[in-house]
């Protein structure tokens, strides 16, 4: 099942535009391993759960896996060979709209060697550069 939300205020958006850092969302809160973006990316469901599913598989369903971003944003596309105008387009999809910064996936309870190959993996799974982050601990 695709990620999607289950209803929205408003059924197309704007593009709009990503610029700067990650203001949220950049910490590691639930897990001591992390995949974190450097660039900026609009992440789409599909491409959320392929990465997910190879965190899973690489880690043999040991750990718990925290997905740290949804895809809230409906991108919108015009059907192949239509003129101009018309209006807008209906939507196909959702994505995820990341920053650079932005924590998309953490794991807790495997090793770290572990943790790093499977966050490897994940991070292979998606168009954009990413960076294995690890949290610590201060007690």
């Amino acid at each position: 099942m695709a990620l999607s939300p289950k209803r929205v205020k408003h059924r197309k958006v704007q593009r709009g535009r990503i610029h700067g850092e990650a203001t949220r969302c950049n910490t590691i809160a639930f897990g001591d391993f992390a995949l974190v973006s450097l660039e900026p990316f609009w992440l789409t469901n599909r491409q959320i759960e392929a990465a997910r599913v190879a965190i899973n598989r690489r880690v043999k369903r040991g750990g718990k896996l925290w997905i740290r971003i949804f895809p809230d944003k409906p991108y919108s596309k015009k059907p192949a060979e239509t003129r101009m105008g018309k209006g807008k387009g209906s939507p196909e999809y959702w994505v995820a709209v990341v920053k650079p910064g932005t924590v998309l996936f953490e794991l807790g309870g495997v090793e770290r060697s572990l943790a790093e190959d499977a966050m490897h993996l994940a991070g292979s799974k998606l168009p954009f550069k990413t960076r294995f982050a690890e949290h610590i601990r201060t007690e």
